[in-house]
């Protein structure tokens, strides 16, 4: 990571720490880069905890939604950290592994399926054709969708967060997308883009 361990925190950083730790087990990952700042820390952590807890989403598309933006963005500590609980909660193996490497996916679950081209039109060209955006407005409903960019766009912070700090991988994990290999070569890769 770019950052120093938190040797020492302030009150108010222990005290977003430990409240943080009690809800999700521990304070790591992207975490350890937000309590630098702890009043952001704060409203992340929240606003992460109804995307990831309490979205309209069913589970199995907020997780989802999370992939999609960790491939995005090639946060690959995202990637790693979710993709169980993805596969755990409905979604296929297989679809996940072809978004992984970068093709892709064919999902058994239609609507699956539209809500992975709902997402990554708006991931990769900024906006959603009207065929896609009225078929997923009437699939899943207009809470759903609203919380969906709302999940996008903090799974996609904390990409960033992720990305731009160098938050280490697990060290019991591979590095998941077969074109990234360490920060310099995911640099490299956004440059030929």
């Amino acid at each position: 990571m770019r950052l120093p361990a938190l040797e020492s925190m302030s009150d108010r950083q222990q005290e977003i720490s430990e409240r943080i730790s009690s809800k999700r087990g521990g304070t790591r990952g992207p975490f350890l880069v937000w309590l630098r700042s702890p009043e952001l820390c704060e409203r992340v952590e929240a606003l992460g905890a109804y995307c990831r807890f309490e979205s309209n989403l069913p589970l199995r598309l907020r997780e989802l939604s999370l992939l999609l933006a960790a491939r995005s963005f090639d946060a690959q500590y995202s990637w790693n950290a979710h993709v169980d609980k993805a596969v755990a909660s409905g979604i296929d193996r297989q679809a996940l592994l072809a978004i992984a490497a970068g093709d892709e996916p064919t999902f058994n679950d239609a609507s699956d399926q539209l809500f992975y081209e709902f997402c990554t039109q708006l991931l990769r060209t900024h906006f959603v054709e009207d065929g896609t955006f009225a078929a997923a407005l009437q699939c899943f409903g207009e809470a759903s969708l609203v919380d969906a960019i709302g999940c996008l766009g903090n799974f996609t912070m904390l990409a960033m967060c992720l990305n731009a700090f160098q938050v280490d991988l697990q060290a019991d994990r591979e590095p998941p997308f077969p074109d990234v290999r360490g920060y310099g070569k995911a640099t490299q890769r956004a440059r030929a883009r």
